[in-house]
Parts: structure tokens; sequence; C-alpha cells
């Protein structure tokens, strides 16, 4: 916390003394003009400064003890007034009883009231006077500040409403509440108004002048909440939400916690929390490593590894700095009580994987480190088979080799009948696993699911640029629908799926409805305060190579099995012997050495029966839409 500069730091001492000086006007006029009304004499104005003094000292000592002194009247409200009051009149029963006792000159009852009165009245007065002035400061000030109005009048909302009238620095300008409860509509808190029902916002804004809105309902349900801030993106305003956790932030600054919406405000769906005692007694005491540790999902499972005692943790990645990051990230939060080990390593280095599994011996093996970016592997497949299959390939038998209990692949939707090689070398990578069964004592496991809102190359990071800089939003195609989940929600399901795999078999998350690429980037322009196609365009770029138009999470929906969770669902696959795998590698292994990029691609092809071309899954789900389209 910074010092208090200048006068600021005596306040209590000056607002004390001021008290002094009020008490003393009042006295000396009030005894100087009973004097000339009833021919008192003048000494008796000095004979009677000790009852006086007394007098002062009940007063002002009482105040002081009720902390009165330490209160910023700038903000003083009913309660303060009140509370000033009874301790005045308090004071004054001790001062007449005390000097009642004492060997003092007596002022006279009447008098000594009126002088106590109209003492503790002015000092009142004046902090009143100051209050009122520094309101005009501030709504001067106000003038230059954002108009906002806040939707929700409970705890939450009164609390953030609170920080930003006693904040001289805040940048917020409340107008008015939106709330639901029918008894607090058109009444006042601190001064602003509940101007109606939630769902009526877009007729009471109106001519309100109303930058901003700021949604402040923790409690809301998902539904809700995505029901509300869509509505909110009609209305031209920029919305921020308060955080979900409003008990977390109460100790800290509510309006500097608001925050911008996250897509996954807009998914509509409760957030997916798994079993975590099952998790916690999956993890405690075991030695974990982390392939690819460092990345989007590799660290978030590292964090959720942390939490849960694991004896040792073992991060393994080729990039360094992300590695380093997440070191000392960890080692800021857990300090000694975290055995970490990191290792600076690529999985194609067969040796190096073999030394670094041997070393540490292992008993779970999370295996997150793959290329992953579509694009990119579709102008670089030799090193999507090198890194994503043959890496893959090194660990799983490292992993058989030393005898690790559990091993989790990272895969992905895009293995599902793909139609890139990036897909295609996921596939792949599941293939080997499933080879791997009855052979080895190792129980291999995939988890697979769609996109991730915010790890690195996502979309929706890209769309938020897009919008600071002006624009124009690029969708590669308009018809794009694709599953979300949050990277806390994925490395949940990695953990989850570790604890209760049994050997070959993929997990997939039950995620919802798929959700419309075109309908997030008109969200985000709409909920930064746009007009889509207005203020900001949105642009179709084209399909990029091996992107098709509509991602599927499962190979065959009949061939799902339940667990023991609700979210989460088994994928049984046909084996695949060790013959055959072998078979499948020398080809891959052949394409690499020939050096060209198409022959690693029909090799790929070749080893994955389901990877298909991108611009044939297009154009059958081209023409199925068209014939539906005629049938209406």
């Amino acid at each position: 916390m910074k010092e208090n500069k200048g006068l600021s730091r005596y306040r209590k001492q000056i607002v004390f003394l001021m008290d002094l000086v009020i008490a003393n006007i009042v006295y000396f006029a009030m005894i100087y003009w009973v004097p000339i009304r009833n021919g008192t004499e003048l000494h008796q104005i000095f004979a009677w400064m000790p009852n006086f003094g007394l007098m002062v000292l009940c007063l002002c000592g009482f105040l002081w003890a009720s902390k009165s002194y330490d209160s910023l009247w700038r903000y003083a409200e009913t309660d303060e007034y009140i509370s000033m009051i009874f301790m005045g009149a308090l004071a004054y029963v001790v001062y007449f009883v005390i000097q009642k006792i004492l060997p003092i000159p007596k002022i006279p009852s009447v008098l000594s009231m009126c002088i106590y009165s109209m003492s503790l009245l002015l000092m009142m007065t004046a902090r009143f006077i100051y209050r009122k002035y520094r309101m005009k400061v501030t709504t001067r000030n106000q003038e230059k500040k954002v108009r906002c109005a806040i939707i929700g009048a409970g705890n939450a909302g009164v609390g953030l409403l609170n920080e930003i009238k006693n904040n001289s620095k805040n940048h917020y300008q409340p107008v008015c509440f939106f709330d639901d409860d029918p008894e607090k509509i058109g009444k006042f808190i601190h001064g602003i108004e509940v101007k109606g029902k939630i769902d009526m916002m877009p007729l009471l804004l109106r001519n309100t002048m109303v930058t901003e809105i700021i949604f402040a309902i923790p409690s809301a349900d998902p539904i809700r909440r995505k029901e509300i801030l869509e509505m909110c993106s009609g209305l031209h305003c920029h919305v921020k939400v308060l955080p979900d956790t409003f008990a977390a932030v109460q100790s800290g600054s509510l309006s500097q916690n608001v925050r911008n919406v996250k897509i996954d405000d807009l998914l509509g769906r409760e957030r997916i929390v798994f079993n975590n005692q099952e998790v916690f007694d999956f993890l405690r005491d075991k030695v974990v490593m982390v392939t690819g540790g460092g990345g989007s999902i590799g660290s978030e499972l590292c964090r959720q590894i942390a939490k849960r005692s694991p004896k040792e943790l073992i991060v393994v990645d080729i990039y360094e700095n992300n590695a380093y990051d997440l070191q000392q990230e960890l080692r800021m939060e857990y300090g000694d009580k975290l055995n970490l080990k990191v290792e600076i390593a690529s999985v194609r280095d067969r040796e190096k994987v073999r030394k670094l599994v041997g070393g540490y011996r292992p008993q779970i093996i999370f295996h997150a480190a793959a290329h992953k970016h579509v694009p990119l592997m579709e102008e670089c497949p030799e090193e999507a088979v090198k890194n994503n299959v043959f890496g893959t390939y090194n660990v799983v038998h490292a992993a058989d080799e030393f005898g690790v209990d559990k091993f989790v692949l990272i895969s992905t939707d895009k293995a599902v009948n793909p139609t890139n090689v990036m897909g295609a070398t996921k596939r792949f990578c599941e293939m080997i696993l499933q080879s791997m069964k009855g052979i080895s004592h190792t129980e291999y496991v995939a988890v697979r699911f769609g996109n991730v809102l915010g790890s690195n190359g996502s979309v929706i990071p890209l769309f938020r640029r897009q919008i600071e800089a002006g624009g124009p939003v690029t969708v590669t195609d308009k018809r794009i629908i694709r599953y979300f989940m949050t990277i806390p929600e994925a490395a949940q399901l990695v953990l989850e799926a570790g604890a209760m795999a049994a050997s070959s078999e993929v997990f997939v998350l039950d995620m919802g409805q798929p959700v419309k690429i075109l309908d997030l980037a008109e969200n985000l322009i709409k909920l930064s305060g746009y007009i889509p196609y207005v203020d900001i365009d949105i642009v179709e770029t084209g399909l990029r190579p091996g992107e098709k138009l509509y991602e599927e999470l499962l190979m065959k929906s009949d061939g799902l099995m339940k667990t023991t969770s609700s979210k989460i669902f088994i994928e049984r696959q046909t084996e695949i012997s060790q013959t055959e795998m072998n078979h499948k590698l020398e080809i891959l292994h052949e394409a690499l050495e020939q050096g060209g990029r198409e022959a690693v691609r029909l090799a790929m092809k070749q080893v994955v029966p389901t990877f298909r071309d991108p611009d044939e899954v297009n154009r059958e789900v081209t023409a199925l839409e068209n014939s539906e389209r005629e049938k209406k």
C-alpha cells in the first residue's frame, strides 16, 4: 500500500482539532452572549473553563473511542451521523454526572445543554458540508467517466456500486441497475435507480447515454448468463463481467477485477467439474511425467497435478521459454512442497526419451507433446509424422520398457475421420496405443476433445486482436461449426480419464452442442461495443488446407460405452497387431526417407484408412445442405 502523502496522513488529527475549535467558538460565543443578556460577570467565562474542558473532553473522547475520527466523512451516510448523535448523548450524560461530583464551578444546566448541543450540531454540519463539497467535485469529474449500467442489484452489484462511488479514481459513473426482483424495481440503492427487469434493458436504456454494461450476477446459471449476454450484444455497448467467484475478490478491488466477456460465458452449458477425489487418489504420492508440459494443455495439466500432492513432477518440453515460465510459476506457488524437475528434450530423440523414462521411472505419463497447427502441418507433413507419430512411438515403448503404470495420450476430435495430416497423425497415435493391448503391463488410454478456448493458436485470441486493431475479423468459412471446451475442463478430462482407464481405450467428453464460428465472431464484436459489418467487417478467407466444415468427436455413436462420469464416454477401438503396426511404421519411415512431402501425405492415407481429402468431405456436406434446402 502506498504511503499517504501531504496532510491526508494527519486527517484524524485535523478533524479532532477542527472539533476543538468549533467547541471553543461555541463556548465563547454563547458565554459572551449570556453576560450581555443577563448581566453575568465576564470573569465567569474563565471560571467555567474547567467545566467546559470536562465537557469537551467527554464529547471528543467518546467520539474518538467510537472511531468516529477514523471514518472517511466524504463517504459518510446515515449510520455515521446516527452513531455520532448516540455517542454525543452518552458523552453528555457522563459529563453531567462527573461535573456534579467534582468541586468545580457549575455551568447552568440549560446553558451547558445549549453549548453542548450546538457544538455537536456544528461538528456534524462541518462533516456534511465537506461531504457535499467532495460529492460536487466527484460529480464534476464524472463528466469524463464511462456511464455504465449494472445488471444485478444483489450483493455483488451493490458491492461494485459502493466501490465505484467510494473511489474517486474509478473511471465508471453508474447510471442505473437492472434486476428481476420485483421488490427492487423502482427503488433507489445509494442514489442509483433499479430501472426495471433485465429483459427490459433494450427499451429502458434508450437516451441514457450508457456506453458500458457490467454483468454482476456471479450466481447466474450458464444458460441464463448466455441469454443475458446475447441480449446485451445487441445494445451496441461494451459489456464486461464481474468475476464468477465474488467472494474471491471481496478483499480486493471489484472494479479492477471486472473483465471482458469470455467465449465460455456464451457456451450456455454448465462448466464441467470432474471427480476430484478420485483424481487426487490417482496422483497422490506418484511420480508423474508430462511431455509437452510447457504447452497450453500440458502446463494446465501440470498445475492440476501439482495441486494433488505428487511424489515428483517431471516436465519435459523442447521449448525452453514455456518450460521456464511454468517452472517459475510452480516454484513461486509451491516452493519446496513440490518436487519439480524440468527437462529440455524432444520426444523425437529416442535415446533421450529412454534415458528420461528409465532415470525417473514415472508411474504415470501424460503425453501432450505434439505439433497441432493444421495449416502448418499441411505444409510440413514430414514434421508432423516425425514428432507426432514417431515421437509418440518412442514414449509409448519407453513406458512399456520401464514399467510405467499408465500412459495417457492427448488426442483431438480432428483424429475422427481426419481430413488433414495433423488429425491423421493423431489418429495414428491412437492406433499405436491399440497395438499395445495384451502385450504390455502398461495401461494405455487416449483422451479426445474439441477446440480448447484460449489455447495457443486458437481462434478467439485472434478475433480479439483483430477487433482491437479495428478489423476486419476473418473467418475461413461462415458455415464452420466447432466443439469448444475450456483449458481447465480439458486438463480435468485428461486426469479423470487417466484415473479410470483400463487399456487401449479412447475417452471422449460430452461437450454439448457445437458452436458456429461466425456466431462467435459476431458476438465478440457486439460485446466489444461495435456493430458487425458496420463498425467492424467480417471477411471470409476460404477454408485452409486440411480444414473441414464440421468436426466430429466420435467415429461411431453406437459404439459408445458409459463410464462412472455422466460426461465421459468410451469408444472401443479395433485391436491392431504388432505386425500390422510395424508394417505401417515401415511405410511411413520409407516415405520420410524419400524426402517428398506428397509421398508422406500418400503414406498417411495408406496407414490411416479413415484419412480423406477435405475437399471430398466438404463437397458431400455442401451437397447434403443443398438437398435439405431443396426439400424445404
